[in-house]
């Protein structure tokens, strides 16, 4: 069986299982990538409710966000955990969206994939999985976005070396996959729904995973 048709199939079935995740939950792009921006290493009920102290404040603009006191800006992050380093990360991007873009979600859409990425890669405190995250949900950019769900899943299911690293994960998925936001959207969304669940980090229940057939199993 080809690598492609694997991953096409364990698509089809997480799918089957699983249905449409509809990712990413934020309503605007800014408000997609400030989610970005602070879901680093805290859950999204976190992130939902820094968000949630955004919205109350009337702030969810670049502009009234980039121009705010850090330590203000800081206290609203309180719930995503780590707030000042992320106040501070989210400055960071304000200031690039700023000044680059003009704060123009459009305008920075419609730049080459390659070279936005690499702006994102160059702002302090954006690493690789949120810069794809910014590029694939708030700017509809057809990038896998990799994580450790990602990994976990990709080595137990034989498809990369468990020792791979982000881009390596990443080539795999994007070399044997339709090039398709839709598709690397719902693909990503659904890998995680699996982790959460059913792949887990410490006893996996693979007895009951939705992947257990004769085509995919654990280790194959």
């Amino acid at each position: 069986m080809t690598k492609s048709r694997k991953l096409n199939l364990i698509y089809q079935k997480l799918y089957k299982s699983f249905g449409p995740q509809h990712w990413w939950p934020g309503k605007t792009p800014l408000e997609v990538i400030v989610g970005a921006i602070l879901t680093q290493n805290t859950n999204w009920q976190n992130v939902e409710r820094a968000i949630v102290n955004i919205k109350k404040a009337k702030a969810l603009d670049a502009r009234k966000l980039y121009r705010m006191p850090q330590k203000k800006l800081a206290k609203l992050l309180r719930p995503a955990g780590y707030f000042n380093i992320k106040a501070k990360r989210l400055k960071n991007f304000l200031k690039f969206y700023l000044d680059s873009y003009g704060a123009n979600v459009r305008k920075m859409r419609a730049a080459n994939t390659d070279v936005l990425r690499g702006q994102l890669l160059s702002v302090n405190g954006i690493g690789e999985e949120t810069a794809d995250s910014i590029l694939l949900y708030a700017l509809n950019k057809p990038v896998f976005v990799v994580d450790a769900y990602t990994k976990r899943f990709s080595s137990r299911h034989g498809l990369t070396p468990e020792d791979s690293d982000y881009q390596a994960v990443q080539r795999f998925f994007t070399q044997n996959l339709e090039s398709s936001v839709q598709l690397f959207n719902e693909y990503h969304a659904l890998i995680v729904k699996l982790a959460k669940e059913y792949c887990l980090k410490s006893k996996p229940k693979c007895e009951v995973c939705p992947l257990r057939t004769d085509l995919v199993r654990h280790g194959q």
